[in-house]
């Protein structure tokens, strides 16, 4: 690559563009998708900055209660607004925490700010209803910017990266052309296309070959001074690409359709789909789709 990161050279084994920005600002609820995003060195900005929890303060998502998939966020006038059927909007101002809220995501437990009762109120009265007795009563919490959470540094080769509320690091980014091999399975099995919000990705890139994000070491993007992130760990697949987002209900068709071509040794096995990705340069950079990337393939 040349010195000039803000016009990656033509010579790169791959070049993309960014065909679509999304962040999810409450980890496991519908997310945004955007035509520009800002870069910060924990991912997009407010990206999984907000996550709900259970009374001992355990984060809960998709997998518990698939009615998340149907709360829907909008930035509106310098606040998070939240919707979901038969609710009244939940008005939050992207700069608005209480007390302290110990919280845990995964294996790792940060002290993060609770976003008071009216939140929680208002999380309880829609998940509630159909919720298992131990998640009758659930919390919001912020995360505290204050805080340092690091990704796993077995897959960041030592580095330290950090991300917010998302499962392990900072990205996850996939392409136009993975999904497309899925729905042509799909299709070929009489099972409907689906989208990609399915899949929850941040980035996803145009003018690859499927899951060429799979094969390659840092990306670089085009922003104004140039941002360089870098995709580190296979996305291991759970059960929420099931979950047809627009109703909440759960069908099997997806993971049986990845689990015939997709089992990645690297996981032991597991289904992927997408790679989680670190930021390597560019905290403040603004990402745009239509912005060109490039990368060469990674051997090891």
């Amino acid at each position: 690559m040349n010195a000039d990161r803000s016009h990656p050279t033509d010579s790169a084994d791959v070049q993309a563009t960014i065909a679509q920005l999304c962040v999810y600002p409450v980890k496991s609820c519908a997310g945004i998708a955007l035509t520009e995003a800002e870069l910060t060195d924990t991912g997009l900005l407010y990206d999984r900055a907000w996550m709900v929890v259970d009374a001992e303060g355990e984060f809960v998502t998709q997998r518990e209660l698939p009615r998340m998939a149907l709360i829907q966020p909008a930035f509106r006038m310098g606040q998070l607004v939240l919707r979901a059927p038969g609710m009244l909007a939940l008005h939050l101002a992207l700069d608005a925490a209480e007390g302290p809220l110990k919280v845990r995501v995964w294996d790792d437990e940060v002290m993060a700010c609770d976003m008071g009762d009216i939140a929680a109120q208002w999380f309880s009265d829609f998940l509630g209803p159909d919720a298992p007795a131990n998640l009758k009563h659930l919390r919001l919490a912020r995360f505290d910017p204050e805080v340092r959470r690091v990704s796993s540094v077995k897959w960041t080769g030592g580095r330290e990266a950090t991300t917010q509320f998302a499962d392990g690091f900072s990205l996850l980014v996939t392409s136009t052309a993975s999904l497309a091999g899925l729905n042509e399975r799909l299709v070929a099995a009489g099972h409907g296309p689906v989208g990609m919000e399915r899949f929850r990705p941040n980035i996803v890139l145009d003018g690859v070959e499927a899951h060429d994000e799979d094969r390659v070491g840092a990306m670089h993007i085009a922003t104004e001074s140039g941002a360089r992130i870098e995709p580190v760990k296979p996305c291991g697949r759970c059960p929420i690409p099931n979950i047809d987002p627009s109703t909440a209900a759960s069908s099997p068709e997806v993971s049986d359709a990845l689990q015939a071509y997709r089992q990645d040794p690297r996981l032991n096995g597991a289904i992927t789909f997408g790679m989680n990705a670190i930021v390597l340069e560019g905290d403040g950079q603004m990402l745009r789709v239509g912005q060109r990337v490039t990368a060469d393939w990674k051997f090891d």
